[in-house]
């Protein structure tokens, strides 16, 4: 895999330009931090391994004008391809060397697949959504008509659909009209497992008619049909929610392997089909490198790694510290991070299940007898707890800091500036404030206005 460092176009740092010039002009940053050396490099590199695809279509912008496309795509033809395009991946339009530079191909390992009736009216399809439901042009794509996610993924939705129309049992669209199918998770490893995940609404049904149900789908994907589809595992989740965690709803093996794995940074990584693991394995690659890289951890180094996930960053990064701390809501990613550092034969690192503004605090009590401690943070998009920002703010043993946003805007702003704002004894922020030194974005959604933004702060 080549590294490149180019000039990134200010359309991928506009959030960051936005952030520096908020806080010089609030006075939060010394003028040798306003345009800290470096700051505009990314550092990307080129996919090796077609193997991963991760296509989520929610929404279509109304009266949203596109950009021209040119010439050698085609003519503008309002298709389904190009309004599925222009959700996943609104960029596309523009050749890859005017969105960002150099050219990187992103391969995904996880697809959503939802189910619905068709624009033709056949019920039980399996594809990707365009349209709003209160807009009422909701349409599924197919999914053996989609070209950008890997072949193994659209086999088995297309197998999953024909289960579907095989079943006396409607889709789950809209939870208060009924239904019980409702979406298909495919995750892949470079290795080529699969792992699928289906979650049902079980609305009124008994326990009995629950497992023939489950019986059903089990046996197509074993002896039917699917089998074809050469699954690694196959799981059952019966979910009432939007969104239900392992914990809220346990995800149920139906058969095959617990677990994936995959190779990154030397590490062999195993991964549950709850816990978070980044979507462009190649890409995340160069995101942790570039972490380890501005956290400047040493051999007496203790490093927190809070929202840790599966424990990557802090696992590949343990040999160069002390002690690695991880702090994780999900179990099942605990779970993981214990795995993995015991596969690998690390030793130095503890792994605590729960919310890091309740975990924190108490683990950072012991750690203000002068010994060096690099915190890194990688919350999801709703940012990190105020709580967090507290403790990390009041421990003075933390003197460096690196946050990895995948949504600078909105809460995490909020972070930011409580991060680096004057002491506010209101706000119970009494340590000294941080300063923003670096920015490092990574284009690990390529075709997409989206980047990783890995920041740097110290104090």
């Amino acid at each position: 895999m080549a590294d490149l460092k180019r000039r990134v176009p200010m359309h991928s740092l506009r959030y960051f330009i936005s952030m520096v010039g908020l806080f010089s002009k609030s006075g939060l940053l010394p003028w040798y931090a306003r345009n800290p050396p470096g700051w505009s490099q990314l550092f990307l590199g080129t996919v090796c391994k077609g193997d991963f695809t991760h296509v989520i279509a929610t929404k279509c912008q109304k009266g949203q004008k596109s950009q021209k496309k040119p010439s050698h795509l085609g003519p503008l033809d309002g298709s389904w391809q190009e309004r599925l395009a222009d959700v996943v991946t609104p960029l596309w339009r523009l050749s890859y060397e005017e969105q960002l530079k150099p050219v990187i191909n992103g391969y995904r390992n996880k697809s959503t697949f939802s189910v619905n009736r068709g624009p033709d009216g056949n019920p039980k399809t399996v594809g990707y959504y365009l349209g709003t439901w209160r807009d009422g042009n909701i349409v599924c794509v197919r999914s053996n008509n989609l070209k950008n996610i890997p072949e193994k993924h659209s086999q088995v939705a297309q197998y999953y659909e024909v289960f579907l129309r095989q079943s006396p049992l409607e889709p789950c669209l809209v939870f208060h009209e009924g239904g019980y199918w409702r979406e298909l998770i495919v995750r892949t490893n470079s290795q080529g497992d699969t792992m699928a995940i289906i979650t049902f609404h079980p609305q009124k049904l008994s326990q009995e008619e629950l497992h023939v149900q489950k019986e059903t789908v089990k046996e197509f994907f074993i002896r039917g049909p699917g089998a074809a589809c050469d699954l690694t595992s196959l799981y059952f989740q019966e979910s009432t929610m939007t969104r239900c965690s392992h914990q809220q709803s346990p995800y149920q093996l139906l058969f095959g392997e617990p677990y994936i794995f995959e190779e990154l940074l030397s590490l062999k990584i195993r991964i549950s089909p709850d816990a978070f693991f980044q979507i462009n394995t190649a890409g995340a690659e160069m995101l942790y490198r570039t972490v380890g890289e501005l956290t400047g951890v040493n051999s007496d180094t203790i490093l927190l790694d809070i929202c840790c996930g599966t424990g990557v960053i802090g696992l590949s990064l343990a040999q160069h510290t002390s002690q690695v701390l991880g702090i994780e809501l999900v179990e099942q990613a605990v779970e993981d991070a214990r795995w993995t550092a015991a596969f690998n034969g690390i030793t130095n690192s503890e792994f605590h299940t729960g919310r890091a503004e309740k975990i924190l605090p108490g683990l950072l009590k012991s750690k203000e007898d002068g010994q060096s401690v690099v915190a890194v943070v990688n919350p999801a998009r709703a940012g990190l707890h105020y709580k967090v920002i507290q403790a990390i703010r009041n421990c003075r043993a933390i003197r460096t800091l690196v946050f990895v946003s995948c949504k600078l805007h909105g809460e995490s702003t909020r972070n930011v500036i409580e991060l680096c704002c004057p002491p506010d004894p209101a706000k119970k922020l009494l340590g000294e404030p941080f300063v923003l030194q670096q920015a490092v974005p990574v284009d690990l959604f390529p075709h997409t206005p989206h980047c990783e933004l890995v920041l740097l702060f110290t104090r």
